[in-house]
């Protein structure tokens, strides 16, 4: 059946959002800098576009006739608990009302993307190719002008857009040594970056493992030379996070993948090879480059102040926080939106920053609502996407433990849609009945 209208305009809304997302921060600061009262609503063009495609959206399901359907879905109805109870502190604690608007966006953008995403993998037959396609545009470009910046552009090109100290910093440094130099491609910075090229980097070698063997000799060099970018996009964010998030992610997709005779092979072989790597970098700790790289520190001075000491800082200073709020601070309250009020608060970890603005029950559902994410691509992890997601979800809960890694537009965009799509779609039966996809 020919898709309506209203069909074709909710999906192509949906795949500007995946693939505009990764130009996002590049655009709205040269423009910003250009029309700089406009500056919240062009920050805000993803957000609006959602509220389009959520419009048509219900018209779809209205006219189908599967409110019912949708509504019986355990997933929704925690998606609409989690939402609803936002939106009842919204009300009750009336903050700062630019920061909880703000607040509010940045909580619950994602839930929306992938409620929306989950939506259109369900109902429009070849969304799934188009979004896909969408997606691995957008890395064409990450990955792409990261090799300029790494290879080719001054370090800081990214000035002429109005990068700089009043927006965002054109490149970051390790320590603040200029030798070691941490770029950001298109996105935010190099922690973001560092998990985005996760994602990415995830999702090719799933499948390369996955379709090996079915794949030409072209496909072959491609898949190679993306994996080789991704991955020296990661090492050039000098982002430890992210590197340990890979880490984990790679393990997840050789302990599926392997065969049954060969995964406790494999596992031993990789456990005496981190306890070899632990031990040399343990031994060469006070070795320049080692320290600059690993622990992010100058043995001969460098920052006044060091990360490692600041990440310390603010994970114990949200423990209490959340401690002494158990119904939180409000919408609002903390990361980027707190700016906007006159008791900014940073928390670098995405659990305490959740449970400090919607509490200890809004931890709950948010983590009720990742848990059943995961445990849905876990079920159908016989299919690269849905692999592919799930790892990289693994690596960036753990990230999360580290840094609000959320909070990020591009990833939290990119990977809850991917997630939304990988357990929206049903695209073919294995031989023992499950869906793959």
């Amino acid at each position: 059946m020919k898709p309506s209208v209203a069909e074709r305009l909710f999906a192509g809304v949906l795949l500007v959002i995946a693939f505009g997302i990764v130009l996002h921060t590049p655009l709205t600061v040269w423009i910003s800098t250009i029309y700089p009262d406009f500056d919240l609503i062009l920050k805000s063009w993803k957000e609006l576009l959602m509220g389009v495609a959520t419009v048509l959206f219900l018209a779809i399901v209205y006219r189908r006739e599967m409110f019912a359907q949708f509504l019986n879905d355990r997933l929704i109805q925690i998606i609409l608990a989690y939402a609803g109870f936002h939106v009842l502190l919204f009300i009750l604690f009336q903050n700062n009302p630019t920061a909880e608007n703000a607040g509010l966006l940045i909580d619950l953008r994602y839930v929306l993307y992938f409620t929306l995403i989950y939506g259109a993998a369900k109902l429009l037959p070849g969304f799934r190719r188009l979004f896909l396609y969408a997606i691995f545009s957008g890395a064409v470009v990450v990955l792409g002008f990261a090799l300029l910046q790494m290879f080719v552009l001054p370090r800081d090109t990214l000035t002429s857009l109005g990068y700089g100290a009043e927006t965002i910093a054109p490149y970051l440094t390790v320590d603040d040594n200029e030798n070691y130099v941490r770029i950001n491609s298109t996105l935010r910075g190099p922690n973001p970056l560092g998990a985005y090229a996760i994602i990415v980097v995830t999702l090719i070698i799933a499948a390369a493992i996955k379709f090996g063997r079915k794949l030409k000799n072209d496909h072959h060099w491609v898949m190679g030379l993306a994996v080789a970018s991704a991955g020296l996009m990661l090492a050039v964010s000098y982002s430890r996070s992210a590197l340990g998030g890979f880490l984990i992610a790679l393990a997840i997709i050789i302990a599926v993948l392997a065969q049954p005779k060969q995964r406790k092979r494999l596992f031993v072989v990789l456990g005496i090879g981190l306890v070899l790597i632990a031990s040399l970098l343990f031994i060469a700790r006070t070795d320049p480059v080692i320290s600059h790289i690993l622990w992010h520190d100058d043995p001969n001075g460098g920052g006044r102040v060091d990360s490692n000491s600041e990440h310390v800082s603010s994970l114990a200073h949200g423990a209490m926080r959340m401690f002494e709020q158990p119904v939180g601070g409000g919408i609002g309250s903390t990361g980027s939106a707190s700016l906007l009020t006159d008791e900014p608060l940073i928390i670098e970890n995405q659990y305490l920053f959740i449970a400090h603005e919607v509490g200890w029950l809004g931890l709950a559902l948010f983590v009720w609502l990742y848990v059943e994410i995961m445990r849905r691509l876990w079920t159908r992890r016989r299919g690269a996407l849905s692999l592919g997601v799930f790892a990289s979800g693994c690596a960036l809960a753990a990230i999360g433990l580290l840094l609000p890694v959320w909070v990020d537009d591009t990833v939290s965009i990119i990977w809850w849609g991917l997630a939304g799509l990988a357990v929206g779609g049903v695209y073919r039966g294995t031989k023992n009945g499950r869906k793959n996809n």
